[in-house]
């Protein structure tokens, strides 16, 4: 459902083309993708927190990649919503990174996820 939705934002964005400056949409198309990313990333650390096959690697690979995908989407933005849940999400990272560091192995990834699903939802048109 998710993938549905960016998908239908980037169909949104690509028909705005002519109604917004090129900036504008550059960063607006920079935004959706972003969310792609980061909710494709986020659901690879939810496979690899509910498979509780104790690989901390695989946990530890998708905070980071979801940590790339934050600080590309920080250089993007001056929404307010969006720097919010960027920060939220950058703090879940940080929480889960030391629970794994600390053996936890089925970290609560809730803030992630939440967080995540507030920055698809910023950065959908509407």
């Amino acid at each position: 459902m998710k993938r549905r939705s960016i998908a239908l934002a980037v169909a949104t964005a690509a028909t705005l083309t002519g109604l917004v400056g090129c900036g504008a949409l550059d960063k607006a198309m920079d935004c959706v993708k972003t969310a792609d990313a980061i909710a494709t990333s986020v659901n690879n650390l939810q496979q690899a927190v509910s498979t509780g096959t104790n690989d901390a690697t695989q946990i530890e690979e998708s905070l980071n990649t979801i940590d790339t995908e934050l600080g590309n989407l920080k250089n993007t933005t001056d929404n307010a919503d969006l720097s919010k849940a960027v920060d939220d999400l950058t703090k879940g990272v940080e929480t889960v990174r030391t629970a794994v560091k600390n053996g936890d192995t089925t970290p609560d990834i809730k803030p992630i996820t939440d967080a995540a699903t507030e920055i698809g939802k910023v950065c959908t048109p509407g």
